[in-house]
């Protein structure tokens, strides 16, 4: 018989504090990420100006409000363009986002279409290596076992799935 169980990790009480306390860490370390990246954008990229560490921090948070609330919007208004690029739209979507943040923000400009386009590349592939090198612990755990005792397995709580296949079926 295998045994599979799938654990809520925010549930259970984790070294580091209340779930709250490590959504919030985990907030913060994205938000540092992507103000590395945006640092990073404006060391690389002639058209990427950013005058402290504050106007990054807030450029950041502007890019992850935008991308929150208006990218879906702009996606789903573009989605036929976007379908007949085969998906090369999306860097124009992005580096419009990028054109809105330093418009919204002093002391962080963006200047050129060509800039912002390379300038959104780049924000996005430093963002996504650097929270893949510092990737915390998953929501959620996963593990498989070979169990050849038989038998029901007594589960931790209600934020835990606990399933056992028998005769071919998972139940």
């Amino acid at each position: 018989m295998r045994h599979i169980r799938i654990t809520n990790y925010y549930k259970q009480s984790m070294p580091g504090g209340s779930p709250g306390n490590q959504m919030m860490k985990r907030l913060v370390i994205k938000w540092l990420c992507l103000t590395a990246a945006v640092f990073l954008a404006s060391y690389v990229l002639d058209g990427i100006y950013v005058k402290s560490f504050f106007a990054a921090l807030f450029a950041a948070a502007a890019l992850g409000i935008l991308n929150m609330f208006f990218r879906p919007l702009l996606f789903i208004l573009t989605l036929p363009i976007n379908v007949m690029s085969l998906g090369l739209f999306t860097f124009v979507i992005n580096a419009l986002m990028l054109k809105m943040a330093s418009g919204l923000i002093d002391g962080f400009s963006v200047v050129g279409f060509w800039t912002a386009i390379f300038g959104s590349l780049l924000i996005s592939i430093t963002n996504w290596v650097l929270s893949a090198l510092i990737q915390e612990n998953r929501m959620y755990e996963f593990y498989e076992t070979d169990d050849r005792r038989g038998g029901r397995h007594s589960t931790s709580g209600d934020d835990t799935i606990d399933l056992d296949k028998k005769n071919g079926r998972w139940k």
